[in-house]
């Protein structure tokens, strides 16, 4: 049945099995005579517009009996251990800015050349700011109710990203989709509820973490947004949960969706490889600032002020030089400034992500939180870029366990990263740049922690070289003739859908990609037989405290891994096959 949230209408939340929810949990009841919204945690929240969430007609998602498949013979077991799922990033604009799926039956026809191609799945942006468009607490979800329909008609599974940002001003971005109005409005009131830069610039992509606890949006915090923006997914998205098509849910965090600070906003005239800025400048988050420094005993010390501007290179700042005991931040003003600033974005990433574990509490789904892989001046002492997107990694010291600690809590949330496909001879030399190295530290840490990990390229590629460093990414000693891996990804992620990718040589080396990433072996639909089960989610442990998470910044060596993968798609001469192919396509086509 399709679940609906609750209105002035008297619309009542219909049951569904095993994700059903649990009495315990909070949820929206009918607004009260005051025209208030009460949840029954006890929150109450004002409502100036009755909240609905439409939906189309419930749709036939029950699951069917499946025939049970034959037993496997002990050589295939042994290389399906090995099996990466792999997915593919839906367009952007799927849905679009009025909240319609966009050319359906031309997306159903790329759809099924994904499945032709053998990839498990896709993955979908469900963005804040098309869905609660209309006012607080008015959430429309027919279209994406369309689109997750077309995804399992053509046999793909999902993961679903709850893109709390805006889109547009980032590498990549081909459209525009804002948060809401409604939101925007209170923006333009209150300027501080948006990152801030030095010189004062504000990032309008997503809601600095400084008004996480402030009732400014209608009475709600922003946690509190994000939170009941998930409720009303799962209420209206039940069957699709129930059925098992929906596999991921990835929590944005950030820009782009990621778990970091917009430090290197192309908005504001940021250029690969500057360093980018520190985005703490809002009153609230300088505010915060200040009682920290204050109980460290020093409330003379204020927020960086030479830390350069977005295009500098380290070196052109008193902050992130070279030039030894000079540079700030190995000062102790420095050093306590940026674990200030890492650790509010790790406590605003666990936060969200323990109201997300809440909300999907039963639901047979893995919780997911994506990081970005910032490898330009990552060989440069100070790391600059990094520090400034809110990753504390220098040397001496990890910044990323202590984020995969941080996941791990909240029943192994899985810790996306990105740059699989680079390598470090692509990069130019002046950046400074080392994603190879920067992806074997982030997955080690992920393992280290007993977190899953799985990757995506971070630009569109479809060249074989490219290709191949993912599949070394994805099993990084390779193909385990034994059974299970000692280390290899929970799935991958391709970016992204593209008619590109569909056509010609391109699709054949796709699909040979796809193929080696599932070791070989056709496509499997059940994750338990790769090792994989997927299982109810169950309740975050604990909260860790912030000095325990910080116990994981000490660094270890990371775990060693080959330098090719043992599952190629083919190199330069493939590669010269594929552009005569691909010349004789266009001379006879």
């Amino acid at each position: 049945m399709l679940a609906t949230t609750p209105s002035s209408s008297g619309v009542k939340l219909q049951p569904w099995g095993s994700c059903r929810r649990r009495a315990a949990s909070p949820a929206l009841l009918p607004p009260t005579a005051t025209g208030r919204i009460v949840v029954d945690s006890g929150r109450t929240l004002p409502s100036p517009l009755p909240l609905r969430a439409v939906a189309s007609q419930s749709a036939q998602t029950s699951r069917a009996p499946q025939p049970q498949p034959p037993p496997l013979d002990v050589d295939e077991e042994k290389m399906l251990a090995n099996y990466v799922p792999v997915f593919v990033m839906l367009p952007l604009e799927a849905i679009t800015a009025e909240n319609k799926v966009k050319d359906a039956e031309g997306l159903r026809l790329k759809l099924r050349r994904l499945r032709e191609a053998g990839v498990d799945g896709v993955m979908a942006d469900v963005w804040w700011g098309i869905v609660e468009g209309a006012g607080p607490g008015r959430y429309e979800w027919r279209a994406y109710r369309e689109l997750f329909r077309l995804a399992q008609e053509e046999g793909l599974k999902l993961q679903v990203i709850m893109s709390f940002h805006a889109c547009g001003g980032n590498v990549g971005d081909a459209v525009n989709i804002p948060i809401p109005a409604w939101v925007r409005d209170v923006g333009e009131a209150d300027p501080d509820v948006y990152y801030t830069s030095p010189g004062g610039a504000r990032n309008q992509e997503y809601l600095t973490i400084g008004v996480d606890d402030r009732p400014l949006f209608h009475g709600r915090t922003a946690i509190q947004l994000y939170a009941d923006f998930m409720e009303s997914f799962r209420e209206n998205m039940a069957d699709l949960l129930e059925c098992g098509l929906i596999v991921d849910i990835e929590v944005g965090l950030g820009p782009a969706g990621e778990l970091r600070y917009p430090s290197y906003p192309e908005s504001q005239g940021w250029a690969f490889p500057g360093i980018g800025q520190f985005q703490c400048y809002d009153k609230y988050l300088e505010e915060d600032f200040r009682a920290a420094a204050t109980d460290a005993g020093h409330p003379e010390w204020e927020l960086p002020d030479d830390a350069g501007e977005y295009n500098d290179a380290p070196d052109d700042t008193r902050f992130f030089t070279a030039d030894g005991a000079g540079a700030t931040y190995l000062t102790e003003k420095g050093r306590f400034f940026l674990t200030w600033y890492s650790s509010k974005l790790i406590e605003h990433g666990d936060r969200i992500l323990d109201e997300a574990n809440r909300v999907f509490l039963g639901c047979t789904v893995k919780l997911a939180a994506k990081v970005s892989g910032i490898h330009w001046w990552y060989r440069h002492p100070s790391h600059a870029a990094e520090l400034t997107a809110g990753y504390y990694n220098v040397d001496g010291r990890d910044g990323y366990r202590a984020i995969a600690r941080m996941l791990a809590r909240h029943d192994g949330a899985v810790l996306n990263f990105t740059c699989a496909e680079m390598r470090n001879s692509e990069q130019a030399e002046e950046a400074m740049s080392a994603p190879e190295e920067l992806v074997q530290q982030v997955l080690s840490a992920g393992w280290r922690e007993g977190t899953e990990v799985a990757c995506e390229n971070a630009l569109p590629r479809y060249d074989r070289r490219a290709y191949n460093q993912m599949l070394k990414n994805a099993r990084p000693n390779g193909v385990d003739l034994g059974g299970v891996p000692a280390r290899r990804l929970a799935a991958v992620t391709y970016l992204r859908l593209t008619d590109q990718l569909l056509a010609g040589n391109k699709y054949r080396a796709f699909k040979t990609f796809v193929r080696k990433m599932h070791a070989d072996q056709d496509y499997c639909a059940d994750p338990a037989q790769y090792h994989r089960p997927l299982k109810p989610l169950e309740r975050s442990r604990p909260a860790v405290p912030m000095d325990q998470l910080l116990d994981a910044t000490s660094p270890e060596e990371p775990y060693p891994f080959d330098p090719e993968t043992d599952m190629s798609v083919g190199g330069d001469l493939a590669e010269l096959i594929d552009w005569a192919f691909d010349k004789i396509e266009w001379i006879f086509g």
